[in-house]
């Protein structure tokens, strides 16, 4: 028995909770920062707050992945993590700006780290099972197709929850400016509309999508080993991460030095370009600083829109010329980019950084998953998943740890730094790449 070749509206709609879920993760790595800063936090300490998220994500994937292999409800089997992660998530959204509401209990800084926190938790129950889910229903060589959906409408709701106070700003004239220790109402509306999104975006897949049930998924499964029975526990996520393929070993390196860039660019971007681009100083927080907020998430808005966009050629350019060598380009090109940040004249050239960024944004979202699925166990993909998640959070939490002291006591305060070593991290990504072994090519090529 095979699985069902689907369309492509039907891959799409389900993958569309996937933009919402961006629109959410987009509005909290522009922005949030900028909001830890109003509050009070120093540029020095930013990565420290950013550390909870990762943190959440290292302990709740795996945690995730392993039940949602085991789950059958009437929503199905990863339909039910992603709901509950939106409807979380969204509650985060709203709250967190309007954090100094809660000042009477508890600092409005530590309110919003604690918002922070939900928010990320929520976006980890989200994100992997829907991984899980394109490798679960579609065929093998529909994969890359699926993958590459989703990483359009990541892009998509990327752009779109990037650019939302800008557009709010300079398009229907909401103010961006605010009292010392408050939240601009442009940053404001941007959350509370995200997270209505967020929600309406993932009932179209719930409802849209079925799954296959554990008895077709057992005829699905080639390998004799992956249908018999066995008792299980909790604990065995730890067996299983000893007994993980090679290729997700070498796929670690890759990911490691990947999102530990990514994780520099987040926490960092909006304090490096208003002080390296703008001038300003590090503890400006006032309107110019806002604005240049602002043109931050212009930016990140442009590198994934640029990622929705080289999406679509992914799958092509990957049949051409592997998906190992497509995914080494599009890092040396984003951390070309990066780099090059530190040597703009004005923040409009910044774009042509972002359009490198976004390449490799498009890959990192696409290939190292495309590459994984064909070297995972049917009935572990979930758990697979959720830890193959490890080598996205362990760069980021080692980035938060010593990310601030360096920026204090190596770069003087001058955050740009930060960006240039996340330059550096994807091109080590990138030579990282040629010792994977990409399964499901060596068996196409047999």
């Amino acid at each position: 028995m095979e699985k069902r070749k689907l369309g492509f509206w039907e891959i799409w709609n389900m993958s569309f909770g996937f933009l919402g879920i961006q629109m959410g993760f987009a509005l909290q790595n522009a922005n949030a920062s900028r909001i830890l800063q109003i509050f009070g936090a120093d540029v020095h300490e930013l990565s420290w707050f950013w550390i909870v998220a990762p943190l959440t994500g290292l302990i709740i994937q795996p945690i995730i992945g392993y039940y949602s292999d085991r789950t059958w409800t009437k929503l199905g089997r990863r339909r039910p993590y992603f709901l509950v992660g939106a409807l979380l998530a969204s509650v985060g959204l709203v709250l967190m700006p309007n954090a100094d509401m809660f000042t009477a209990f508890l600092p409005s800084l530590w309110v919003g780290a604690g918002m922070l926190m939900i928010m990320d938790a929520s976006f980890n129950v989200a994100m992997e099972p829907f991984r899980a889910l394109v490798a679960d229903i579609l065929p093998s060589d529909q994969r890359t197709l699926g993958f590459s959906i989703q990483t359009v409408l990541i892009g998509v709701g990327a752009v779109v929850g990037s650019w939302l106070p800008y557009v709010l700003t300079n398009w229907f004239g909401v103010l961006n400016d605010a009292k010392p220790g408050e939240v601009p109402l442009n940053l404001l509306l941007s959350f509370v509309i995200g997270a209505a999104v967020l929600v309406i975006s993932i009932l179209i897949t719930v409802f849209s999508t079925k799954e296959y049930t554990p008895e077709e998924m057992a005829q699905f499964s080639v390998d004799e080993d992956e249908v018999v029975e066995e008792e299980s526990s909790l604990l065995d996520i730890f067996t299983d991460f000893k007994k993980m393929p090679l290729t997700m070993k070498q796929l670690s390196f890759v990911q490691f030095f990947s999102w530990f860039g990514l994780f520099g660019l987040w926490v960092f971007a909006t304090p490096a370009i208003a002080h390296h681009i703008y001038g300003l100083g590090l503890d400006d927080h006032g309107k110019a600083y806002q604005n240049a907020g602002d043109w931050v998430g212009i930016l990140f808005g442009v590198y994934n829109a640029v990622s929705a966009v080289f999406a679509f050629f992914l799958p092509a350019i990957a049949k051409k010329i592997g998906r190992k060598k497509t995914h080494a380009i599009s890092l040396v090109i984003g951390g070309l980019g990066l780099i090059s940040i530190y040597f703009m004249p004005n923040e409009d050239w910044l774009i042509l950084s972002m359009i490198g960024v976004g390449i490799a944004w498009a890959s990192i979202l696409a290939m190292p998953y495309a590459i994984l699925a064909g070297s995972i166990p049917a009935k572990k993909m979930g758990v697979y998943m959720g830890i193959f998640n490890f080598f996205i959070v362990l760069p980021q939490i080692v980035n938060a740890l010593i990310g601030g002291p360096i920026v204090k006591y190596v770069y003087g305060g001058n955050p740009i730094y930060a960006l240039i070593i996340s330059g550096v991290s994807f091109l080590i990504a990138a030579i990282l790449v040629s010792r994977v072994k990409d399964v499901d090519d060596v068996i196409t090529d047999n």
